[in-house]
């Protein structure tokens, strides 16, 4: 998949522990590391929101693009 889940480095980047942030976003652990690790297929606006709120960034700040050719082709 072309977009990639920045937050890990963020999360290094800024010296936090994934469990506190979590908590301030109003996540659990688990929804958090699967956001992490890209395994999810969305996310509200209003998460990103608190996540970047909490995280002092902008959305461009968790998420990456790379495109890439397979990813393009029709279903």
């Amino acid at each position: 998949m072309p977009v990639r889940v920045t937050l890990d480095a963020l999360i290094v980047r800024k010296g936090l522990k994934a469990r506190d942030l979590a908590a301030e976003v109003g996540l659990s652990e688990t929804q958090l590391s699967l956001f992490r690790s890209g395994k999810v297929k969305g996310i509200r606006f209003r998460t990103l929101a608190k996540l970047c709120a909490a995280l002092d960034c902008r959305p461009g700040d968790l998420l990456d693009y790379v495109f890439d050719p397979i990813d393009s082709e029709p279903d």
